[in-house]
């Protein structure tokens, strides 16, 4: 015996809200313009403190092993501008830092999958910006560090740079 066709169901909007937008997806350079990224560092692992230490020669961020944070090495250029961001321990945003080599073989594995940048410190902000205070901001709601916050290298928007530079004491305008 075979059985009629099913009726299909009417088509009928969804009530559920939208979803979200994430930053997580590496964005697209426009010309000369730099792009702007948070960089996630366990403090007794690569320290701050540490990082500075390294003056203008800067240091690899090496060990990334997700494919999403390596793309995103990969798209910068030397001069884009990151946070140097602690994480698990303080939760906070405390220092800038500039790309000073692009994206090379990183020299903690011979996987060849595996790239990394070099950063150098540029300057301490004045007011460390928690991730309490990143969330506590509506205008920050769709920051990847809010949206994506296991990523170690995230990408940042220049609207969000801004309000977090402002955040930090910290003016923008003085480190393009």
């Amino acid at each position: 015996m075979t059985r009629p066709p099913a009726k299909k169901k009417a088509a009928t909007k969804s009530k559920k809200a939208p979803a979200k937008k994430t930053a997580s997806t590496t964005p697209k350079r426009k010309g000369g313009v730099p792009l702007y990224w948070l960089f996630k560092s366990e403090p007794d692992v690569w320290s701050w403190e540490m990082q500075k230490a390294r003056g203008a020669k800067g240091e690899q961020w090496d060990g990334v092993r997700n494919y999403q944070a390596r793309n995103n090495m990969q798209a910068m250029r030397i001069g884009d501008l990151g946070f140097f961001y602690h994480s698990n321990e303080g939760k906070e945003i405390v220092g800038i830092v500039r790309v000073c080599r692009e994206a090379h073989q990183d020299t903690t594995t011979d996987d060849e999958r595996w790239q990394c940048v070099d950063l150098e410190a540029v300057c301490d902000v004045v007011t460390p910006v928690t991730l309490a205070d990143v969330k506590a901001n509506p205008k920050l709601s769709a920051m990847s560090l809010v949206t994506s916050m296991r990523l170690s290298v995230q990408p940042v928007t220049r609207r969000e740079w801004e309000i977090v530079c402002q955040m930090a004491g910290v003016d923008p305008k003085n480190l393009d």
